[in-house]
């Protein structure tokens, strides 16, 4: 079953990104006579898979099943309809063992930002409601640009799963309920997180709220799988040397919404919607934001993860 795009990246001019992206042909170009046949060509990995450019392996032992990023793009475009573009920086999909890629199913989006090690020192105090309030403050602009552009307004409903973070893992869970207008359900993203040395893994599982319990229920097992290997790993950041993302964690929930950065500087986010199966999935990809989430959550002394990492959601 085809999973048809909503909406293509917008424009985020003061990123230096071009303008009037159009609105894709969402039919899938895999005919749906042809989609049995393109599944059973896929070549799904198991096991201890590394995902390329990360330094990060994935112990998908028997339960799960990997696609790299070459028949990810593949299943992004050809099968569930999307441009092109979307796919450009993903590096793989995880489905269950059991699931294929035309069942109605999570799957999870892999991605990678190295924009460099996050500190987690407000891990105990990071404010996310008020990261929450500025994705509303700033829904109805938003939506403005979203309808004059040709897209359904989308609403934020709140919090499915409060952003929640594991010290020992050193990874970030956090989910979010969105209302699409003329969508049955809302859509959920359920955003995985694993910080390392040099960068954050991402492993965006995506599925629709009625769905809430199973994808919790398969985060909390799927959400170990990823390691970063040996000279890669958290604990391993050397100040002197490595650079730091200039934010915490506040500052990486709020890059990820993508709407709080809107609001505070103005931009479009660069939202990528698919439709699966009459239900409206997210994945917001954060590369466009990294250079100006390091101004606004600048923690001092040059953004070396010090003092300031309330700045702007506190």
């Amino acid at each position: 079953m085809a999973k048809l795009l909503m909406a293509s990246a917008l424009a985020l001019a003061a990123a230096g990104i071009s303008t009037g992206v159009a609105i894709a042909d969402p039919v899938p170009s895999v005919a749906p006579a042809d989609q049995a046949a393109f599944e059973k060509g896929l070549h799904k990995r198991t096991g201890d898979v590394v995902v390329p450019g990360t330094d990060a392996t994935l112990h998908l032992g028997s339960k799960y099943y990997f696609l790299d990023a070459g028949e990810a793009k593949d299943v992004l475009v050809k099968l569930w309809g999307n441009p092109p573009s979307s796919a450009d920086d993903v590096l793989g999909i995880v489905m269950p063992a059991d699931k294929t890629v035309l069942d109605n199913s999570w799957g999870a989006v892999i991605t990678w930002d190295g924009s460099g090690y996050v500190n987690d020192d407000d891990a105990a105090t990071a404010n996310y409601d008020k990261v929450l309030d500025d994705i509303r403050a700033g829904e109805a602009d938003d939506n403005a640009q979203r309808q004059k552009a040709g897209y359904p307004a989308m609403h934020v409903v709140g919090w499915a799963q409060p952003p929640s973070y594991d010290k020992a893992q050193h990874s970030l869970i956090w989910a979010r309920d969105f209302k699409i207008d003329g969508t049955p359900s809302d859509s959920l993203n359920y955003d995985v997180r694993v910080l390392g040395r040099k960068g954050v893994l991402s492993m965006n599982m995506l599925w629709d709220m009625p769905h809430l319990p199973e994808v919790r229920a398969a985060a909390a097992d799927f959400g170990r799988v990823a390691t970063f290997n040996t000279g890669a790993t958290y604990g391993e950041f050397n100040a002197s040397t490595d650079k730091a993302a200039g934010y915490g964690l506040a500052g990486l929930v709020a890059a990820g919404v993508g709407v709080a950065v809107v609001k505070k500087f103005g931009l479009l986010a660069v939202l990528l919607l698919f439709l699966k199966k009459g239900f409206v999935l997210l994945l917001v990809p954060l590369a466009a934001f990294w250079g100006r989430i390091k101004r606004l959550f600048g923690r001092g002394r040059g953004g070396d993860g010090d003092d300031q990492g309330q700045a702007g959601v506190a």
